[in-house]
């Protein structure tokens, strides 16, 4: 029902830069996100969730958990503390090779991170690469063969080859520590500072990314510690007390949602790059020389979770790291087609057996695991998920975003969000203030909060109450008129069709439960 889009209507036009700057306000005016401390002039890179940004933050992440904790008998969670010993990042590579590689123009004084320069310069070669498959398309209709055109087309084929050709370089730059090289390969690209259009740079130097701050009574007896830059050491430091209580046995996996935090280079692109933002991981314990088979399956797992929401599949694309980090021997991420272009939304790593072991050094305790089906003992291999929660929210914000031209010449904008993951599932509406229907559609809100989130609202006409939800992503508004009275009925009318159904007051918690909860998600995961 709720993503069958009426004929009454037809989307408006809008490119990826004003649908970027929409969402953002919209997010601002309809209490979603705030610029933090505001009032004080704000800070870079850090916001505030709303009253409706909490609720949709909350949602999301209480999909993550379900699906990935409840629904999972071999999978706990866990909530490990932010300040962990210092050791840990020592141990875990953080302290000495936790960098991005910095470049400044000297032109504009505006600083960048090199590798995303010329990540967005081989996207813009496979969005022109994309531009000339479309074309073709329409021009071949159902005869045309893309994956053929891909492969002989000369100038298609060029962009591709140049785009992987420049990551390649990149990665192998980076890997080696040749800073040198990453710059030549800026200038020979001819990359441009996008806010000047200078090409002035200065040599790439390496940034650490962590925030230091000192933890003690008094500054002499003070030690240094660090806010986590990752939530995942804080499962392999408990690895076994989880394994022992738990009697958790090989494949098994712990999950965590919390904070992180990253000194960034360059915040940008509203909540997607922030120096505090929320990650939702799970670490993932397999017998060596499983991995592979177990990180084949995360990546199905984890992009089925995201399809089950219902955006389109357009929106998602798999991508495999040419650059795999120091602990990795495979990698890929789920790309999402931001208004921005595609971005990363989600890792999907096998770690081998690298942080256990380096925890195991720095400690000087084991962390193997007992092996009853082969007598053995031995270090798990680890296949981790990472998903940043407000990458995850801004993914959900721009894809649910549309104006909407009406038949009859006015426009709406909804937000059409799935709907168990709306903030507010249910608006109440008395269709007047007066004739006793208050006190009944405050009696319906009564029975349904129990529930569900649900929001009571008598002002201004009703048309103008329905565009107001539709606004924040409200999927169902129930209407008391006069009828209400005679026969215990109610209107129920819904966000992306705006049709309107006639229903008895008795069977509203029925059809809530049917289309608004969880498990309806849930369920397409089975």
């Amino acid at each position: 029902m709720f993503y069958q889009v009426s004929n009454l209507f037809t989307f408006a036009p809008m490119n990826q830069d004003d649908l970027f700057k929409k969402v953002i306000a919209h997010a601002k005016e309809y209490g979603f996100i705030f610029p933090s401390s505001e009032i004080y002039d704000g800070m870079a890179a850090i916001y505030d969730y709303g009253q409706n940004g909490a609720e949709l933050k909350k949602n999301i992440r209480d999909y993550w958990w379900k699906a990935m904790v409840q629904m999972h008998e071999n999978i706990v969670g866990i909530d490990a503390a932010i300040f962990m010993h210092p050791t840990t990042w020592k141990a875990s590579g953080h302290v000495d090779a936790f960098n991005d590689p910095l470049i400044d123009n000297k032109d504009s004084k505006k600083r960048y991170r090199a590798d995303v320069l010329l990540e967005d310069y081989a996207e813009k070669l496979r969005q022109k690469a994309d531009k000339e498959i479309s074309k073709a398309a329409k021009r071949f209709g159902e005869s045309f063969d893309e994956q053929m055109y891909r492969e002989t087309n000369p100038r298609v084929k060029g962009y591709l080859e140049e785009a992987n050709a420049t990551l390649q370089r990149m990665a192998q730059s980076l890997d080696k520590g040749d800073l040198e090289d990453v710059k030549a390969l800026i200038e020979e690209k001819g990359i441009a500072d996008p806010v000047s259009g200078s090409k002035n740079w200065t040599e790439v130097r390496q940034f650490n990314l962590m925030f230091g701050t000192r933890m003690g009574s008094v500054a002499e007896g003070s030690s240094e510690v660090y806010l986590r830059p990752e939530t995942a050491q804080g499962i392999f430091v408990n690895f076994l007390n989880v394994q022992k209580t738990g009697r958790m046995k090989v494949p098994f996996g712990i999950a965590q949602t919390g904070k992180a935090f990253r000194n960034e280079i360059v915040a940008r692109q509203f909540i997607f790059r922030m120096r505090e933002f929320e990650q939702m991981e799970m670490q993932f314990f397999v017998r060596p020389g499983e991995e592979m088979k177990w990180y084949e399956y995360w990546k199905e797992q984890r992009l089925k979770w995201h399809k089950a929401l219902g955006l389109d599949e357009k929106y998602y694309r798999f991508h495999d790291h040419e650059k795999l980090a120091h602990y990795a021997n495979a990698a890929a991420d789920i790309e999402f087609d931001f208004p921005f272009g595609f971005k990363e939304l989600e890792g999907i790593h096998s770690r081998t057996d690298y942080d256990l072991k380096r925890h195991e050094e720095y400690s000087g305790k084991k962390l193997q695991y007992f092996d009853p089906e082969i007598d053995e003992s031995y270090v798990p291999y680890v296949v981790e998920t990472s998903i940043g929660l407000d990458r995850m929210f801004l993914a959900i914000l721009s894809a649910a975003y549309k104006e909407e031209k009406l038949d009859d010449g006015s426009e709406r904008t909804v937000l059409q969000i799935p709907p168990a993951l709306a903030p507010v599932k249910v608006a109440v509406l008395p269709l007047l203030k007066k004739d006793g229907l208050p006190e009944i559609a405050r009696e319906i809100l009564a029975d349904l909060q129990m529930d569900f989130p649900c929001q009571y609202d008598e002002k201004d006409a009703i048309g103008k109450r329905y565009r107001r939800h539709d606004a924040i992503g409200t999927p169902l508004c129930i209407t008391v008129d006069h009828d209400t009275k005679n026969d215990q009925s109610v209107t129920v009318r819904f966000r992306d069709s705006m049709q309107q159904q006639r229903l008895p007051i008795k069977e509203l918690a029925g059809l809530l439960r049917k289309d608004l909860e969880m498990s309806t998600l849930l369920q397409k995961l089975k």
